[in-house]
């Protein structure tokens, strides 16, 4: 098993003690995930506070809505996220959000190895989310403090690795190449069955989008809210088609999960059409996005949906998550 995951020490209420909360002095090993247009500063603000540590989402790289974020994250020292693909194009923008002194940057979906000086300089910590083993080893050389092991089940844009496989043996890679650097779980994980399975499987912590979506604090329509609701695990997809009619230039390999909707049904296989299509399904995609539509336009979440039973506050799933997973340590079999 990689490191010490778990001491099993609940020093009070809603704290649990791994190598991930005494790197980062927190109280829980609950990150929240930076996803784009929905973690904003109050859900960073709001987990942080809790003992976590939320991160908020830099997407594609809006400087204006970044700055204001940080300003409703009201003082407390969050983290920050950015697709690195989309980074690489605008290298400025990071060093804007470093003067906010954020605790952590995390970097998804591209190489890192350009940006880990920079961050590291600015004494923030360096996580990096990966979808294969070739992720984890750019992430090493990039100087990450932590890989974020990103299964397939995950909500937004991923990969095809499982969860359940991918984060062992990223556990025994680091162990064997790099036994100093932490851990995280990430994919379908939503309540504190998912958090102790982690703890076991060799994480130091969990990365969580899909539950902290579904939280008061999220940037997220309530049509939105109102579809994982009704949702299972069942009703995702993985999809290029939001992408397409976005005319976002991602990269090979990585595909979104989102909702299966009328939009999917009709384009989903037909994504040469679709191109075809740009110039009459792209305004009628953001118009459908812009109204909550969530047949005509994308609902982005994952296969935890079907774990999502209410929107709460994110401080209540913080402690919720963090009880349940010491409940389920404490009584596991030896």
């Amino acid at each position: 098993m990689h490191g010490d995951p778990c001491t099993c020490r609940k020093d009070t209420v809603d704290t649990l003690d791994t190598r991930l909360t005494r790197q980062l002095d927190l109280r829980c090993p609950i990150v929240s995930a930076p996803m784009a247009f929905a973690a904003g500063g109050a859900l960073a603000a709001a987990v942080t506070r809790a003992g976590g540590l939320g991160l908020i989402g830099g997407g594609y790289g809006d400087a204006a809505w970044l700055e204001q974020q940080f300003a409703l994250a009201e003082g407390e020292r969050v983290g920050v996220g950015f697709i690195t693909w989309s980074l690489a194009k605008q290298p400025g923008l990071l060093d804007t959000v470093l003067r906010h002194r954020p605790r952590a940057v995390m970097l998804s979906f591209g190489d890192p190895r350009p940006f880990g000086d920079a961050i590291r300089a600015a004494g923030a910590a360096l996580f990096c989310q990966c979808q294969d083993m070739t992720h984890v080893r750019q992430a090493l050389e990039a100087g990450a403090i932590a890989i974020v092991a990103q299964g397939t089940e995950a909500g937004g844009h991923g990969a095809l690795r499982g969860t359940l496989s991918f984060v062992p043996e990223v556990a025994d890679h680091l162990a064997a190449h790099a036994p100093d650097t932490l851990l995280l779980a990430a994919g379908g994980i939503a309540d504190g069955r998912g958090l102790a399975a982690a703890l076991m499987l060799g994480a130091d912590g969990v990365l969580m989008g899909t539950r902290f979506w579904a939280t008061h604090e999220a940037l997220v329509k309530p049509t939105h809210h109102g579809a994982i609701l009704a949702a299972d695990g069942d009703a995702t997809l993985r999809t290029r088609t939001p992408d397409i009619v976005r005319q976002l230039p991602w990269p090979p390999g990585f595909t979104a999960r989102i909702r299966r909707n009328a939009f999917t049904q009709r384009w989903h296989g037909r994504e040469d059409a679709l191109q075809a299509a740009l110039d009459v399904e792209t305004p009628r995609y953001r118009d459908a996005w812009e109204a909550g539509d969530i047949e005509q336009a994308a609902v982005w979440f994952g296969e935890a949906a079907g774990l999502v039973h209410a929107i709460e506050p994110a401080a209540e799933v913080v402690r919720r998550t963090v009880n349940e997973a010491f409940e389920r340590l404490r009584t596991a079999p030896s």
